[in-house]
């Protein structure tokens, strides 16, 4: 069985300080946190804002390699978690045939995004991951989708030592 949700903000792990995709069902009632690296945290951040790059970067480039072949992305389900590791699929459409695709979590939302698909997550993913509140366990208050002053100021103040943290991984 799978929940429809939808990407509710970006928040700093004031412990790791990885960035965090929440994700959040339409009632409000669950809410799933996945930890992800600072340039998918930023292809996110720069959709949710929709902030045009001069050039495509990756998921615009993959958005328009499935419009040049008139693909269709169904949509992006987070299928399991192992080991702290996210996994998700891509469900997509060329004519009568449906496919899918092996993707990171974070890779699947920021082309869901862009493509305006839905994105699932499987019940089990959600019990196992534990649901928790970031803003009331880490004590940093997420950037919401739909707060862009928050948002602009989060993709601002990220500075370039920011991205060494994550390469050494």
């Amino acid at each position: 069985m799978f929940v429809e949700m939808k990407v509710r903000g970006l928040a700093l792990d004031p412990m790791s300080n990885m960035p965090i995709i929440i994700l959040r069902d339409e009632e409000d009632k669950r809410s799933l946190p996945i930890w992800v690296g600072i340039f998918e945290a930023n292809a996110i951040a720069l959709e949710l804002e929709k902030i045009a790059t001069p050039r495509p970067m990756t998921h615009d480039l993959i958005k328009n390699i499935l419009e040049a072949v008139d693909a269709r992305v169904v949509k992006v389900v987070v299928t399991d978690l192992r080991d702290n590791t996210f996994f998700a699929v891509l469900y997509l459409q060329i004519g009568e045939q449906e496919y899918t695709v092996d993707s990171r979590p974070s890779d699947a939302i920021a082309l869901a995004l862009r493509v305006a698909a839905p994105i699932f997550v499987d019940e089990e993913v959600v019990r196992k991951a534990k649901t928790l509140e970031v803003a009331k366990e880490g004590g940093a208050e997420p950037v919401k989708a739909d707060d862009p002053e928050r948002l602009k100021e989060w993709l601002q103040n990220i500075k370039p030592e920011d991205f060494e943290k994550f390469n050494k991984a």
